[in-house]
């Protein structure tokens, strides 16, 4: 079967994100399908971008092929930035019956941030008789009217308004990131039977074959074990959405010195967060995304926090989350959103968000529990993922919609 994916935002594992879709391309080549790319030849997700010559240039990464479009640069969420959408979505829409014809898809995937490519991926559809899928990361409109404080009148709100209706009423089924996206999209014109949820999850490769951890965190681990702490664990960006002051200061309201804190990971409240760390709080560079296992192997618990957030009300899809589960650590968990997996697979303790006395009785509690019960909390947590959601998971999930 050849597959389509239309992603402005693809990247690989060596250019950075956005990473879903080259790992569902390489689990659906295992399957026997041929898989095709469409990007745009810059994002401000990546760390390196392609250097494309022309349109639709072909590259081959690791057995994938990407089509790179030239889209043009950008810096912040401006003007520049938009009009690289409608490049993107305007040159494959204007090429539709040349891919139709060339690569002749069976399954035709529009998975862009924003939902304007369902115009371009509806018309190969047209040409083709590909079956049309529509896979949804973030809610636009919703998402800028609500946080980015955008009116629904803004004539760019309403286009983006026009091309969520469209994908909601055209596509053969509308795939969510965000599991209790179901009914607003039926508000949207989409048959209550064309929704799937297929979340994110762990590639199992990258598991099994870590990268080492730098000296500086094995050092510093390896002391906190000779002192006999309790290492709790945050990784990623440290920004102020995933509530990581509130970790710091449940832990400097209490005083058990069993618990240290190790924070991994940049971003733009570090510093800040320095200032307010006290004993036992310590702060390490960011570390490949291959090396996350050797670092949770060597940790007691993981936290995974975020600040309330409305559009949590759709539901929440975290990396961290299931890296997290996928460690075999128990996990304190600090968000409100209607799925909740630490509770549906016992695998760590779930802490109201925001609330800084909830935290510290989450880490007393876990701390206080006996070695077997957290050992089981991890086992809870890393067979959920492998039975649901390793990106070979996922990709059947999938295969199941072709």
């Amino acid at each position: 079967m050849n597959i389509l994916y239309i992603e402005h935002y693809a990247g690989s594992p060596e250019m950075g994100m956005e990473f879903r879709p080259y790992y569902l391309a390489k689990e659906w080549i295992k399957q026997g399908h041929s898989v095709r790319i469409i990007a745009g030849d810059y994002s401000h997700l990546r760390l390196k971008n392609p250097e494309v010559g022309e349109d639709f240039f072909e590259e081959d990464i690791d057995g994938v092929k990407y089509n790179w479009v030239k889209t043009g640069t950008y810096e912040g969420n401006g003007v520049a930035r938009a009009l690289t959408m409608f490049r993107f979505v305007f040159k494959i829409w204007k090429r539709a019956k040349w891919i139709s014809n060339k690569w002749k898809p069976d399954v035709v995937i529009t998975s862009s941030t924003y939902p304007l490519d369902t115009f371009a991926g509806q018309r190969i559809k047209k040409y083709s008789g590909a079956k049309l899928i529509h896979e949804v990361h973030d809610m636009w409109p919703i998402t800028l009217i609500e946080l980015g404080g955008m009116k629904k009148t803004n004539p760019f709100v309403v286009l983006m308004q026009i091309g969520e209706n469209s994908f909601c009423k055209h596509s053969d089924y509308v795939v969510s990131l965000l599991c209790a996206a179901n009914d607003y999209f039926v508000e949207h014109g989409m048959a209550p039977e064309k929704f799937r949820a297929i979340m994110n999850g762990v590639v199992l490769d990258e598991w099994n074959n870590p990268t080492d951890l730098p000296e500086e965190h094995k050092e510093l681990l390896d002391r906190l074990h000779n002192d006999e702490k309790f290492i709790v664990c945050f990784f990623g960006s440290v920004t102020r959405s995933y509530a990581v002051d509130y970790l710091i200061n449940a832990k400097n309201k209490l005083s058990d010195d069993r618990i240290a804190l190790v924070i991994v990971g940049e971003g733009n409240q570090r510093e800040e967060l320095k200032q307010l760390a006290g004993e036992d709080i310590y702060f390490l560079p960011r570390i490949p995304k291959t090396s996350i296992p050797k670092l949770l192997e060597s940790v007691d618990c993981n936290y995974v926090g975020a600040l309330n957030n409305d559009m949590f009300r759709f539901g929440i899809c975290m990396n961290k989350l299931f890296d997290s589960m996928m460690s075999g650590k128990p996990i304190i968990y600090a968000v409100e959103a209607p799925n909740n997996f630490i509770k549906d697979y016992k695998c760590g303790i779930s802490v109201k968000a925001e609330d800084i006395d909830a935290l510290a009785d989450g880490l007393e509690q876990m701390v206080n529990l006996s070695v077997a019960e957290r050992e089981q909390m991890g086992k809870n947590g890393r067979n959920a993922v492998l039975n649901n959601y390793s990106y070979e998971k996922i990709a059947e999930q999938f295969s199941e919609l072709f």
